[in-house]
């Protein structure tokens, strides 16, 4: 009844099935067999039998004649078509029991298979939560390891005192000597100073040594200059008497 659609190689293209009914016309045929049981198109369906029987049998029933023997038959040949005819319709009951058992049990299991999904998505969150708590704790954890490493290098605490007793006492004696050149210095300071002061009034004294050594030595040229005109004066008079 159906055909189904098939693809050529190597091209790419899919051909349309062919449908000897519709969609609609085929739910319809497959409604009109379960109803009449018939599983097949081949032959007369078995309600259309069952019901052909029971219009004979009402038929020879309606008769006035003395027919016992023909409706007894046709009794019981209808008996026999309508238990053949309710075989497949018990069998129907029970497929049909046993699916809607089947149903109910899917349903549960898929409840069941729903809850586990929620606890595992639950659990799931807490492995995340858990995990992350983890990576933090971890993280500490290295953290920590690192200081414990550093703290491992570094020498003992007493020696550590030791070192800076030493550095201290080093500082203080470069503080006194410190102190100490400094005032050397103020004091060197202040000799320069003086000894700047002293230079320029030995210069001061010099210079104006220098100056009177000039003036005496002007004084005696001009004295002699005077008692050398004298003489020669002297010596022209006492040439002249």
């Amino acid at each position: 009844m159906l055909g189904k659609g098939r693809k050529v190689s190597g091209r790419g293209e899919t051909i349309a099935a062919n449908y000897a009914f519709g969609p609609g016309e085929d739910d319809a045929i497959i409604k009109h067999r379960l109803l009449t049981r018939t599983t097949t198109t081949r032959g007369e369906p078995p309600l259309k039998k069952l019901q052909r029987k029971f219009t004979s049998f009402v038929l020879e029933v309606e008769k006035d004649e003395g027919n016992y023997n023909d409706c007894a038959k046709l009794s019981k040949a209808f008996l026999q078509e309508l238990s053949t005819f309710e075989i497949p319709l018990l069998k129907s009951k029970a497929v049909i029991d046993a699916n809607l058992r089947e149903k109910e049990n899917f349903n549960e299991l898929n409840d069941e298979t729903n809850r586990q999904i929620l606890l595992a998505q639950t659990d799931i969150e807490d492995l995340k939560k858990q995990l992350e708590e983890s990576k933090i704790e971890r993280q500490h954890k290295e953290e920590c390891e690192a200081i414990r490493k550093l703290i491992s290098a570094q020498p003992p605490r007493s020696e550590t005192q030791k070192s800076i007793r030493e550095i201290e006492k080093e500082i203080e004696a470069l503080e006194a000597e410190n102190t100490s050149g400094s005032r050397l210095l103020e004091l060197r300071k202040k000799q320069f100073a003086l000894l700047l002061h002293v230079v320029d009034e030995l210069q001061n004294t010099i210079e104006e040594e220098q100056k009177s050594l000039i003036e005496e030595m002007r004084m005696v040229t001009e004295e002699q200059k005077s008692g050398m005109e004298d003489a020669n004066g002297g010596s022209e008079a006492m040439a002249v008497d």
